[in-house]
């Protein structure tokens, strides 16, 4: 046995009650689909499904899925202020979504009453901040949840390859003035994410609380107001933007640079090596690259 292996077995796992297993898709709601199309697919994203019965389109690129819901009878779409999109979900793919989100309830979540139609699945789901919504899917491999709600866009690859190999490095929230205690707690016990020392830093935006997700496969940034601003109070809370890895932010920032998009450059902060993030479209959407290594093998 070699060091290396005998170090690994030596490290406890972490808890993982819920079986999370990733992300499945990340959901934006919005009353302007098609402007918002535009953002996403200059992102390398491409509209490859819609939902059988609502506006709701499925973008894809690699293995990262993105739902945009315009369907004018969800209170989420409606509660939008100026045609501002706004993440509205984040879908944990999990072992068993019933017994996960039985789970969550039984530990003080809000259940999100179905609204699912004839032959429709019944995605179970919690609430969130800001009116968000927690799913949880345990259907995304040989079977997934498109393949019973959404129909194929005729001609269109399903599968199309991530731009410059990006693929979900995280999720960034926008919490209350002194509330990183509470969500800290919140995301320990609710779904077993466990926080990651100050020290530890990814990207370019080094403010906030880390978290990481019991799998590894995305980290969670949590985000106080700054003390000067006015608006400084739970109602501020929300999902603010989704960071996406990449292995190499140079080449990243140059492709999407081509493709219209538009970086945040001033002496504070520039893309670099580690990370960048795009400037705010639409008025609320916007992206941050942060250096993602590509896996290597295990001994």
């Amino acid at each position: 046995m070699t060091l290396q292996a005998a170090h690994r077995e030596a490290v406890p796992e972490m808890p993982n009650r819920l079986g999370i297993d990733g992300i499945e898709f990340i959901e934006y709601a919005t009353s302007r689909p098609q402007a918002l199309c535009q953002v996403l697919e200059s992102m390398g994203f491409r509209p490859v499904a819609r939902h059988r019965s609502r506006e709701v389109t499925l973008y894809r690129q690699g293995a990262m899925n993105l739902v945009v819901n315009a369907n004018p009878d969800d209170a989420r779409v409606s509660a939008t202020v100026d045609g501002q999109p706004v993440m509205s979900a984040v879908a944990f793919r999990v072992r068993d979504a019933l017994k996960a989100h039985t789970r969550c309830i039984d530990l003080g979540a809000w259940t999100v009453d179905s609204h699912a139609q004839a032959m429709e699945l019944h995605i179970p789901a919690i609430h969130g901040p800001g009116g968000s919504r927690f799913y949880f899917v345990d259907r995304w491999q040989e079977f997934s949840i498109y393949d019973i709600d959404f129909k194929p866009i005729p001609t269109v690859d399903q599968h199309p390859p991530a731009l410059t190999e990006m693929s979900f490095f995280g999720v960034v929230q926008y919490i209350g003035a002194s509330r990183s205690a509470d969500w800290l707690a919140y995301y320990e016990n609710m779904f077993d994410f466990t926080f990651i020392p100050d020290e530890k830093r990814f990207g370019i935006l080094p403010k906030g609380k880390l978290m990481k997700s019991p799998c590894g496969q995305f980290l969670w940034q949590l985000i106080e107001p700054d003390p000067w601003m006015d608006e400084a109070d739970e109602s501020t809370e929300c999902l603010q933007r989704v960071g996406l890895g990449v292995p190499n932010v140079s080449w990243s920032v140059t492709e999407l640079k081509a493709r219209g998009v538009e970086f945040v450059e001033s002496a504070a902060l520039h893309p670099e090596d580690r990370g960048a993030l795009t400037r705010t479209a639409l008025g609320s959407v916007s992206f941050e690259l942060v250096h993602k290594a590509a896996p290597t093998a295990q001994a």
